[in-house]
């Protein structure tokens, strides 16, 4: 039986205070999932809401000459057009892996807070299965547990959507706080790349936590997951 990954996206797709949509960025799950269907990795998804998770349409305009991307976008629709209601998988960790979390400026706004996901994450953590995630990905680990009630990444190297790649992409001001923030507030350990947007990885926890920085480190997200469960 193929082992499986379970791939958490938002349910968020419009940011009514800018009048602008948003949802998961295409990149940060068209890489990975070429990673994992290439090793022979099964994808399930889900989303808060279940159904189609809300694409945002700037990836694919700045993603547009990406092949990974377009191909994904061309051929796997039902990979985010059918996701299944994320409540259905509390306490069924041991079916899968790896948990992953594309980014997307939608989890800043539904998943951060969710109580399924931070259920999950807490689920896959404590059975010391990886947890991962990209981008703005990373803010659904802010609000999560250890066993010993301290905040998930306390202590823990981390990065995700920097201050400066806020400010770059012209977003600063439409998202509800900053990412590297709450990453700190929380006690991690954030980091990030000597240049914005330039692919960054980091893994703690022998592969149990790894995180992305920015859509060039999707892949290397997906990567370092496949390692992690295949070690």
């Amino acid at each position: 039986m193929a082992p499986k990954i379970l791939v958490v996206l938002t349910s968020f797709g419009y940011i009514e205070a800018a009048k602008m949509p948003t949802g998961w960025y295409l990149p940060e799950l068209a890489h990975p999932y070429d990673v994992f269907t290439e090793a022979g990795v099964e994808i399930v998804t889900a989303s808060p809401k279940g159904g189609v998770a809300p694409l945002d349409p700037v990836s694919v305009e700045k993603f547009k000459e990406d092949a990974s991307a377009q191909a994904f976008l061309r051929d796997k629709k039902a990979v985010w057009e059918k996701t299944q209601p994320l409540s259905s998988f509390k306490g069924r960790a041991d079916e899968f892996e790896a948990l992953f979390y594309p980014g997307g400026q939608g989890p800043m706004f539904d998943l951060v807070d969710d109580a399924d996901s931070i259920a999950l994450i807490e689920e896959f953590s404590a059975k010391k299965k990886p947890v991962a995630a990209v981008c703005h990905g990373p803010i659904v680990l802010v609000n999560a547990k250890r066993s010993d009630g301290k905040p998930l990444l306390a202590g823990k190297e981390a990065t995700g959507f920097s201050n400066v790649e806020e400010d770059f992409a012209g977003t600063t001001k439409v998202m509800p706080f900053s990412l590297e923030d709450r990453i700190k507030a929380v006690g991690g350990n954030y980091r990030k790349a000597d240049q914005p947007l330039a692919e960054f990885v980091v893994v703690q926890d022998e592969g149990r936590l790894i995180t992305g920085q920015n859509p060039a480190s999707a892949k290397g997200v997906g990567e370092a997951i496949l390692k992690a469960i295949s070690a």
